[in-house]
């Protein structure tokens, strides 16, 4: 006789777990499935920051500067690639610090064996994810609110980072109540998010015409600018959808 069919139960859905942590300038959320794996991205922000402070101390003008940078020879992993993004879009490396970090500690969490893992950097975001997640963008006191971003399941690293030149400590020479980047190099994502939030002035038509910092630029799948009023996207984002954003849960001191 045929062996009765059975049931089996289906594993239970794992909740992640959230942790924030602070190490000096940079403060971060960090979220995964277990805690050896926020333990993994808490050490690549250790080591890689002890890193960058290390070459800073050596050449103070990198951390100053607000245009391209020259490759120096042998530079550390963490100053080539924020060297590299800034370049990309013409403006000086420190515009990709905080994508940077969050990258390289997700990059740290995946060889622990992380399928999921999260680090928003004051709203740089790197993630890879094995179940749908919900990113909300703040713009301040933009009339547009409660905005989410559905990032689909995917077994590669991305990334979201934001500027503003309402909102935040970070320098942008515009008017954006929000600049969103969205690349699978999260340091490039981080500096052109700048360089488009530098180009938003007041207006549909400024929201329009900053776009023009990004088109063309290998890596950058889409972007989105908030002011005011008006919200304008291009290229490629995920879904939008409806999310309870509130200014408390922003990564920040």
């Amino acid at each position: 006789m045929p062996e009765p069919a059975r049931e089996f139960a289906k594993e239970p859905a794992r909740t992640p777990i959230k942790e924030h942590f602070q190490l000096k300038e940079t403060i971060v959320t960090i979220s995964a499935y277990d805690q050896a794996h926020i333990e993994a991205a808490k050490e690549a922000i250790r080591i890689h920051r002890a890193v960058l402070e290390t070459y800073i101390l050596s050449d103070p003008y990198f951390q100053f500067t607000l245009e391209p940078y020259e490759f120096p020879k042998n530079a550390p992993e963490v100053v080539r690639r924020m060297i590299k993004a800034g370049n990309t879009m013409g403006i000086g490396p420190m515009s990709a610090v905080a994508g940077t970090i969050s990258a390289l500690a997700v990059e740290a969490m995946v060889k622990a064996g992380a399928k999921y893992a999260i680090v928003d950097n004051g709203g740089d975001i790197a993630l890879i994810n094995d179940r749908p997640v919900i990113v909300g963008i703040y713009a301040g006191q933009s009339p547009i609110k409660n905005l989410g971003l559905i990032f689909e399941p995917r077994d590669s690293i991305t990334g979201v980072c934001t500027s503003a030149g309402t909102v935040g400590p970070s320098i942008s020479f515009g008017m954006a109540d929000a600049a969103a980047v969205f690349s699978d190099d999260v340091s490039l994502a981080d500096a052109a998010a700048t360089a488009l939030g530098n180009e938003v002035g007041i207006g549909k038509e400024s929201v329009e015409a900053s776009f023009k910092a990004v088109k063309g630029i290998p890596g950058i799948k889409g972007a989105l600018a908030i002011q005011g009023e008006y919200m304008g996207m291009w290229g490629e984002l995920p879904e939008i959808t409806r999310a309870d954003v509130r200014y408390e849960y922003i990564t920040k001191a």
